[in-house]
């Protein structure tokens, strides 16, 4: 689920994460829907349903992560940049509003990797609950 994102507008950068947490979003629905209930137990695999809803929200969620990272590393040397640029001319307001503008875009990017290690955290507590009589990841 390759969604396009862009580092340049924080807003837009925040629709697509938003976008691409829809997996995590709908993790009860989905598990609720493919694990059985003890009564339908032997009528589905859920085991291998388990498994590729785990596989889907590890893809998830390291796309969402390289995104976050790459915005970070893209704001920081933007930040470096405008610093050097404000520290050789002291006087140009602009570059001191660009210069602190992208400062606080970058301050937001970095908070994001905390609201993406909380959105992880919930979901695999949700499928830990769901899933931990059929499929047990290695990396849980």
């Amino acid at each position: 689920m390759a969604i396009k994102y862009v580092c340049g507008d924080f807003l837009e950068f925040q629709e697509s994460l938003k976008k691409m947490r829809e997996v995590d979003d709908k993790i009860i629905y989905a598990l609720n829907t493919s694990i059985p209930t003890e009564s339908f137990k032997g009528q589905v695999d859920a085991k291998g349903t388990c498994e590729g809803l785990f596989r889907q929200l590890q893809v998830a969620h390291n796309e969402r992560e390289q995104a976050i990272r790459n915005c970070i590393v893209i704001a920081a040397d933007r930040v470096k940049v405008l610093r050097e640029e404000r520290d050789g001319n002291r006087d140009d307001v602009g570059i001191d509003k660009s210069f602190k503008a992208e400062q606080r875009k970058l301050r937001l990017l970095q908070s994001e990797l905390n609201v993406e290690d909380i959105v992880k955290e919930r979901t695999h507590k949700a499928f830990s609950e769901r899933c931990r009589l059929f499929f047990k990841p290695d990396s849980l």
